[in-house]
């Protein structure tokens, strides 16, 4: 059996337009959204980031670009494209951690465990969710922006 490890991260800071503050494909109940191109989903994109470590083929960038510029703003569409190109290797657990002073994640976490285990084809029970306030130390702590870092396995 081969296992590999992949690391992704993707941060956001927040924006004042009426835009929804989606987090792993969950609309949250919060007044601001994150400033992006697409709909800033920063766990969608930091798992996208963590799945084109291991493939080697890099989604976000000119590949989001071209979709965007088709109108197409859903992260769940991003992660799609990545999860495809992992399609010979089997996802065995994804690792998430949430840097934010608010909103708060703890009472959505089993909510986006679910989100994410319906569009990778794994079990919630497979997704791990984890979320700090920084302690007021970055501008994710400060409550301007979200950062998450999310680490995948995956084995064949």
């Amino acid at each position: 059996m081969k296992i590999k490890t992949g690391l992704g991260q993707d941060s956001h800071a927040f924006c004042d337009t009426n835009k929804p503050l989606i987090l792993a494909g969950v609309v949250f109940d919060y007044p601001k959204g994150l400033d992006a191109n697409s709909d800033g989903d920063v766990i969608l994109h930091s798992i996208t980031n963590a799945i084109s470590s291991i493939t080697g083929v890099n989604v976000l960038g000119a590949k989001a670009d071209a979709l965007y510029k088709q109108g197409v703003t859903d992260s769940a569409e991003y992660l799609k494209l990545a999860f495809n190109d992992l399609s010979s290797w089997n996802i065995q657990h994804i690792a998430i951690s949430i840097e934010c002073l608010h909103p708060k994640i703890s009472p959505m976490i089993e909510k986006m465990k679910f989100s994410i285990s319906k569009l990778l084809d794994i079990t919630p029970e497979d997704v791990g969710i984890t979320a700090t306030t920084g302690e007021g130390l970055t501008e994710f702590g400060k409550g301007n922006s979200i950062q998450v870092l999310s680490i995948i396995t995956v084995t064949k």
